[in-house]
C-alpha cells in the first residue's frame, strides 16, 4: 500500500467517528462510543418483552365483527415498528428514547375501543390521534395543554394505568376470576384458591420477575419471561395440559412448545389495514371522544416518560426543557401515526430507556443500536409463539407495579386532590376503562377544587376538558336525544 493511501485511509477513519461525534454530540455529553453501543443493547434487552407482550394484549380483543389479530403479525409489526420509530427519533432527536407500543393504549383499543368499532377501525383513530398530536406538537399547544393540567392528576393517571395493567395481567392468568355472582364479583382463582397448573406458573414468573427487577437486573423483564417460558413448557410436557378451550385448567392462549422453526420471514400483512369508518359506525360524537381519550392518553404518558429520563440522563435544565424537545415531540406524535399505520398499536417512548441511560447511553446513537436489534428481531416471531399468556401476565403486573410507584408523589393531606386522585386510579381497572378513570377525575377536580375555594387556580382548559368528558359520559342519552 502506498504512503498517500495509507494517508487517505487513516484520514477517512478518523473523520468517519468525528462526524459521528459531533451529529450525535456525543463527547458534548460526556459519553463515548462504547457507552452507547452498550446502552442501546441494555435497552433492547430491557424492553424486547414487549414484541411478545403487545400481541398477547391486542390479540385477546375481539372486535365488534368478532375478528380477532393473528400473533404472530402483531409480534412482527410491533418489533418492525418499535425498530423504525426508535432509529427515526435517535436520527431526528438525537436523545436516548427507544419507542415501542404503549402499554396503556394498546390496552384500552383492546379491552374498550374493539368492543365499539373493528380492529381496522380502531387504527384508524389511532392515526388521527398520531395526527392531532403531530399539530400540537408543531404549533406549541401541546406544552400549553400539558402545563395546564395539575401535576397530581398528570401522576394519578400514570399510576391508574399502571393499575389497570396490574389488573388485566392478574385476569388474564387466572389469578383472579369472575364469580358469576353479584357479591363478590370477583375472586382469586377456582373456588377461591390458585388450582390450575398455568396459574401457578404465573405466580413462579412473576416471583422470579419480582426479584430480578428489585436486584436491578439488566432486563430482568425478559429474563423473568424467558425462564418462566421454559417453566412452562416443562410443565406442558410432564402434565400435558393443552388449551383451557379444550380442557379446564389448561393454558389461556398459546400453549407452551418448541416450534418447528426459529427463523422465519416476518408477515406484514397487517400494515396498511386502516379504515376510518368509525365515526359512520358509531357516530361522530363517540368516536371523536374515543379519539380525544386517545390523544389525552398519548399525550401525557410521552410528556412524563420524557421528562423523566431526560432528568436521569442529566440532559434537562431546571424547568424539564431538554435539547430538541419540539422535534422530539414531533416524532412521538409521528409514533402514534406509524402505529396506527401498521396496526400495532401507537408507539411512544419506553420508560425502560431508562436501563440503557443507566449504562450511559446520552445520544441517539444508543437508539441506532437499538432499533435495529428490533428490526433483527422480527426474524424471530416463531419463538415468540411459545409464550403462553400466563408468563406475560407476570410482566404486567410487574409493569403495573413500576408505573404504581409514582403514587408517592400524591399529596395526601389535601383531600380536594385526594378524592380525585383516588377516583381516577379506583375507576380504571374497576371499569375496565382508562378513559373513565381520566374523567372521573377531571371533573371531580374541578367540581370539588373550585367548591373548595381553590377556583382561581384551576385553568380554563381544564375545565374545557371536563366539560367534553361530561358530553362523553352522558354520550348515549345525548346520542338519542339527536336521533
Amino acid at each position: 500500500m502506498t504512503s498517500s493511501r495509507r494517508e487517505r485511509r487513516v484520514a477517512t477513519e478518523t473523520a468517519t467517528p468525528g462526524r459521528f461525534d459531533r451529529y450525535f454530540e456525543i463527547s458534548k455529553r460526556g459519553s463515548s462510543l462504547g457507552a452507547e453501543l452498550r446502552g442501546g443493547l441494555v435497552t433492547f434487552v430491557a424492553m424486547a418483552y414487549i414484541v411478545v407482550l403487545n400481541p398477547i394484549i391486542l390479540s385477546s380483543g375481539t372486535d365488534v365483527s368478532g375478528a380477532t389479530l393473528d400473533f404472530a403479525q402483531l409480534s412482527a409489526v410491533t418489533a418492525f415498528t418499535a425498530g423504525l420509530m426508535t432509529i427515526l427519533f435517535g436520527v431526528v432527536a438525537r436523545l436516548p428514547f427507544a419507542f415501542a407500543a404503549g402499554l396503556g393504549i394498546n390496552s384500552f383499543l383492546a379491552f374498550s375501543v374493539v368492543g365499539e368499532v373493528t380492529w381496522a377501525e380502531a387504527m384508524g383513530l389511532v392515526v388521527i390521534n398520531g395526527i392531532i398530536i403531530v399539530v400540537l406538537a408543531a404549533t406549541g399547544l401541546r406544552r400549553m395543554i400539558f402545563d395546564a393540567v395539575p401535576m397530581q392528576l398528570k401522576i394519578s393517571i400514570t399510576v391508574g394505568i399502571g393499575v389497570f395493567i396490574a389488573f388485566i395481567g392478574l385476569v388474564n392468568a387466572g389469578f383472579v376470576t369472575s364469580t358469576g355472582e353479584a357479591s363478590p364479583p370477583v375472586g382469586l382463582g377456582v373456588d377461591g384458591s390458585v388450582a390450575t397448573g398455568p396459574t401457578v406458573v404465573f405466580v413462579v414468573t412473576l416471583l422470579i420477575s419480582g426479584v430480578l427487577v428489585a436486584r436491578r437486573v439488566k432486563g430482568g423483564l425478559l429474563i423473568g419471561i424467558l425462564v418462566g417460558t421454559i417453566i412452562a413448557m416443562i410443565v406442558e410436557a410432564i402434565f400435558h395440559l393443552g388449551s383451557s378451550a379444550d380442557s379446564p385448567g389448561g393454558w389461556s392462549l398459546a400453549v407452551p412448545a418448541l416450534p418447528t422453526s426459529v427463523f422465519s420471514l416476518p408477515d406484514l400483512g397487517l400494515i396498511g389495514n386502516v379504515s376510518f369508518g368509525s365515526f359512520e359506525r358509531i357516530g361522530a360524537l363517540a368516536a371523536l371522544m374515543l379519539v380525544f381519550t386517545l390523544v389525552f392518553t398519548n399525550f401525557f404518558d410521552a410528556m412524563g416518560t420524557m421528562t423523566g429520563l431526560s432528568k436521569e440522563a442529566g440532559l434537562a435544565d431546571d424547568r424539564g426543557t431538554f435539547p430538541r424537545l419540539k422535534s422530539a415531540l414531533i416524532v412521538e406524535g409521528v409514533g402514534a401515526v406509524a402505529g396506527g399505520l401498521t396496526s400495532g398499536s401507537s408507539n411512544t417512548v419506553f420508560v425502560e430507556s431508562g436501563a440503557g441511560i443507566g449504562e450511559g447511553a446520552r445520544t441517539g446513537l444508543a437508539n441506532v443500536v437499538t432499533g435495529v436489534l428490533f428490526l433483527l428481531a422480527m426474524f424471530l416471531t416463531p419463538l415468540t409463539g411459545i409464550v403462553p399468556s400466563e408468563v406475560a401476565a407476570a410482566a404486567l403486573v410487574v409493569v403495573g407495579g413500576m408505573m404504581m410507584s409514582q403514587i408517592r408523589e400524591i399529596q395526601w393531606t389535601d383531600f380536594s386532590i385526594t378524592l380525585p386522585v383516588f377516583l381516577t386510579v379506583a375507576i380504571m381497572p374497576l371499569t375496565y376503562s382508562i378513559a373513565n378513570g381520566i374523567g372521573a377525575g377531571f371533573i371531580s377536580w374541578v367540581v370539588v377544587r373550585s367548591l373548595s375555594g381553590k377556583a382561581r387556580e384551576i385553568s380554563p382548559l381544564l375545565w374545557i376538558v371536563s366539560l367534553g368528558f361530561l358530553v362523553y359520559f352522558a354520550r348515549g342519552p345525548i346520542e338519542v336525544l339527536l336521533g
